[in-house]
């Protein structure tokens, strides 16, 4: 009887230092997304989408709980061996990885399909936010940011010769936005940024596969591929934009349930949210979604120490990015990579790694309520803690 009120008051006070907020929009938007999936594959002979994204979604909740009883904190002196996984993650995909629309970055084990990708851009983010902090005092020296560049350079490659563009696209921005936050001078920015504009034609040319140049192009001009990306565009705008104001109603869209849109259930699940709920049903999405990043921006600006905050705006940084390319090619302003909408789409590495850096966050954010009770405390001065 005493172990068991023990791990009740031990689940008690885990609970007590999760965000509700957090909490309560992870929730609406992974409720919300499995609604939606439901209508996207009602035409389906199988529940198995359904099936597997709801039970990513609870194993998410429950890694949010683990995260929150092991503290972020003690991940940090492993941050060495997690970058090392991280790697021989993204390596063994490579060599034992299923290609699947040019990219060969899922890995199949029995019945299981998972996109080791997804979950290393966690162990970047983790890995990452520790190096920072140790070259933080120092950042704007060469041999600092070198060995950063090093750092994500090694994990973005290893993305890109899997064939997934999109996926590299997003380290990257992840990387920027944390060096922003380490406080990386701007005239690094603005320099790579030249560079970058400089190189875009001889990258187009000669570094981008066929397939990849068609993506890009068929945004402007679906013509180009008028059976592959051009119709992909083409149907996700008239899908987007048949629903009007209230929508056509779940399972009731002709675009989504006739599956003339096609991958209505991943990239495009919020186009299916367009058809069938309106106007109203995507602007629901946009503001849960806008408030989850408002969240983690502040979560990440008052967390109790570096090594929090950068993590926080890591996982803002991920997450702004999926959110805003995936809305982005939905619209047909944005070329389709293949990224998903963090909690809507289905994948259940993609909803796993979305509750799990969550919890992550959860975590940074715990550690603060903790600080903030300490010093609240009689008997509380500076000397006893340092943050």
């Amino acid at each position: 009887m005493r172990s068991f009120s023990s791990l009740l008051f031990h689940i008690r006070d885990t609970l007590s230092k999760s965000d509700g907020i957090l909490w309560a929009l992870a929730a609406l938007c992974s409720g919300y997304g499995l609604l939606l999936i439901a209508s996207a594959t009602h035409s389906f002979s199988s529940h198995k989408n359904l099936i597997i994204q709801g039970g990513a979604m609870i194993a998410g909740m429950l890694g949010i709980l683990f995260l929150l009883v092991l503290d972020v904190e003690n991940l940090e002196p492993f941050a060495k061996y997690l970058f090392v996984l991280g790697i021989l993650m993204l390596a063994a995909t490579l060599v034992f990885g299923e290609e699947r629309l040019g990219n060969k970055n899922w890995i199949i084990i029995g019945p299981i399909s998972l996109q080791p990708s997804e979950f290393v851009k966690l162990i970047f983010i983790v890995t990452f936010s520790s190096h920072l902090k140790k070259v933080q005092s120092y950042i704007n020296s060469p041999r600092a940011w070198l060995l950063l560049l090093l750092h994500a350079g090694v994990l973005i490659a290893l993305v890109l010769l899997q064939g997934d563009l999109g996926s590299a696209l997003v380290y990257l921005f992840i990387f920027v936005i944390m060096m922003m936050a380490a406080g990386l001078h701007w005239l690094y920015f603005v320099a790579s940024g030249v560079i970058l504009f400089a190189s875009a034609p001889f990258i187009f040319e000669y570094l981008l596969k066929d397939y990849q140049r068609l993506r890009i192009l068929a945004v402007y001009d679906p013509s180009v591929d008028p059976l592959g990306y051009g119709y992909q565009t083409l149907q996700s705008k008239i899908t987007l934009g048949s629903g009007g104001v209230f929508g056509s109603g779940l399972f009731k869209g002709v675009q989504t349930q006739y599956s003339i849109l096609p991958e209505k259930q991943t990239d495009f699940i919020f186009s299916v949210a367009g058809e069938e709920l309106g106007f109203f049903g995507v602007l629901i999405i946009i503001l849960l979604l806008s408030v989850m990043l408002i969240r983690l921006i502040y979560i990440s600006k008052n967390a109790a120490d570096d090594y929090g905050s950068f993590i926080a705006a890591g996982v803002a940084a991920m997450f702004f990015f999926q959110i805003a390319e995936n809305i982005g090619m939905c619209l047909g302003i944005f070329p389709i990579i293949g990224i998903t909408l963090p909690f809507f789409s289905y994948g259940g590495s993609s909803m796993l790694t979305s509750m799990i850096a969550i919890g992550l966050v959860m975590s940074v954010n715990a550690k603060r309520k903790t600080t903030r009770l300490f010093q609240s405390s009689p008997g509380y001065s500076s000397g006893y803690l340092d943050i």
